[in-house]
């Protein structure tokens, strides 16, 4: 099913931004960031987010980004925002002239971590795959919107009924650039069940 963008909700909306139904751009602004804690000691939750949701178990949306990061730290991305301390995203991060950050960070509780691999800072466009299985959750990247690779499987604990996911974008450093999303899409969930060893009986 397409992911009608005009029926999407904001938290936190940026100044600059067109909405249609089949695709959306947001213009950063500087120092906008989704970060708690970790590592760096200080508490970011200032980027524009915008969502849609779904009270489903069992679930997979697909959104592909393009983007013109020239700064470090512009990111723009696939996110699922509970709340400021609960949340997970993932994007292509610029670095530098030479590599761009494929990451993925996981805020549960109000603390943040960051899992990336180094790509070539040429990438300007992304897929990313948010799949659900209840209270647990899959992001995956594609090149193509076709074949997908995993990137991180993680468990999210305020995630338990309905959920809000959908896309961001945002410069921490002083910096602006345009994201444009389209391809938006919720399907069955392509994260298939394990098939290895059986689940502990709890």
């Amino acid at each position: 099913m397409k992911v009608n963008a005009k029926n999407m909700v904001w938290t936190r909306p940026p100044k600059q931004y067109t909405v249609n139904e089949d695709s959306v751009e947001i213009v950063t602004e500087p120092f906008t960031d989704l970060w708690q804690r970790t590592y760096y000691h200080f508490r970011n939750d200032n980027a524009p987010v915008l969502q849609t949701s779904s009270d489903e178990k069992y679930f997979s949306f697909v959104v592909k980004t393009t983007f013109d990061t020239k700064i470090r730290y512009d990111q723009s991305g696939i996110v699922l925002y509970l709340n400021s301390e609960n949340w997970l995203k993932a994007a292509v991060e610029y670095e530098n002239e030479r590599i761009a950050r494929l990451g993925s960070v996981v805020t549960n509780n109000g603390y943040s971590d960051w899992a990336s691999v180094d790509t070539d800072a040429s990438v300007k466009s992304m897929w990313f795959r948010l799949s659900r299985r209840e209270n647990d959750f899959c992001i995956e990247n594609s090149t193509d919107g076709k074949t997908f690779k995993q990137m991180r499987i993680c468990h999210m604990f305020g995630a338990n009924d309905a959920v809000s996911f959908g896309i961001y974008a945002c410069s921490a450093e002083n910096s602006t650039f345009t994201a444009r999303f389209t391809d938006m899409e919720l399907t069955d969930c392509k994260w298939l069940p394990h098939d290895g060893q059986a689940p502990d009986e709890e």
